[in-house]
């Protein structure tokens, strides 16, 4: 059975979820967006990307004076990242964009991030080849996210939903390992985070 998310089916099912999102997601989540943030440890001045900024979930988590970029497919998610930024009366650009071919050029942000976003799009490699693209030598890049366990029951379990978690947007079974070997890139601090240590958060350096 096909396990693979498409661009539009992506854009569908977050347009859906967007007037719903915070009230599902927001508190369940947000011991790993507020650990996320400190992991990146952004400095004013410093650029950040936030690919899949979605409603606008981690802005409180910004210190004052980032220089903020955020993008994501779906354009009603970014309204209330809008609506959010003005409540908080911060700054920040925020497009419409595909992650896995983002209009930036190279080494153009000091960091890159996203939260619960590689398994909701339809190419983890490429998204995070692009992250690490437009990162400067010694930038960080930090991933928060669920990834195929490493249990063995539990992972073949991750396998056997695959198919109906894909067709709510997102993929149950993203194996971390190999995604990170095919980029490139090592992971310099990873740690469990979420009910029940669910979610993991992963910090790399991108050593170019």
């Amino acid at each position: 059975m096909d396990t693979s998310l498409e661009e539009r089916q992506v854009r569908r099912v977050y347009d859906l979820y967007s007037p719903v999102y915070d009230l599902i997601f927001k508190k369940i989540f947000e011991p790993g967006r507020s650990a996320a943030l400190r992991l990146l440890a952004p400095r004013p001045g410093e650029r950040v990307l936030e690919v899949g900024i979605g409603t606008g979930l981690n802005l409180p988590y910004y210190p004052a004076g980032v220089r903020l970029v955020g993008i994501d497919l779906s354009e009603a998610m970014l309204r209330k990242a809008r609506a959010r930024l003005a409540t908080l009366r911060m700054d920040a650009t925020l497009k419409v964009m595909d992650a896995s071919a983002v209009e930036f050029g190279d080494d153009e942000f000091d960091h890159a991030l996203a939260t619960y976003v590689i398994s909701a799009v339809p190419d983890p490699v490429g998204v995070l080849r692009e992250m690490r693209r437009v990162t400067r030598p010694g930038g960080s890049l930090v991933l928060l996210n669920h990834f195929r366990s490493e249990n063995r029951l539990v992972g073949k379990l991750e396998d056997a939903v695959a198919p109906v978690c894909t067709h709510l947007g997102w993929k149950s079974n993203l194996p971390l390992d190999p995604l990170l070997y095919e980029v490139g890139l090592t992971p310099e601090v990873t740690g469990k985070v979420n009910l029940l240590g669910g979610w993991r958060l992963v910090k790399c350096v991108n050593r170019k």
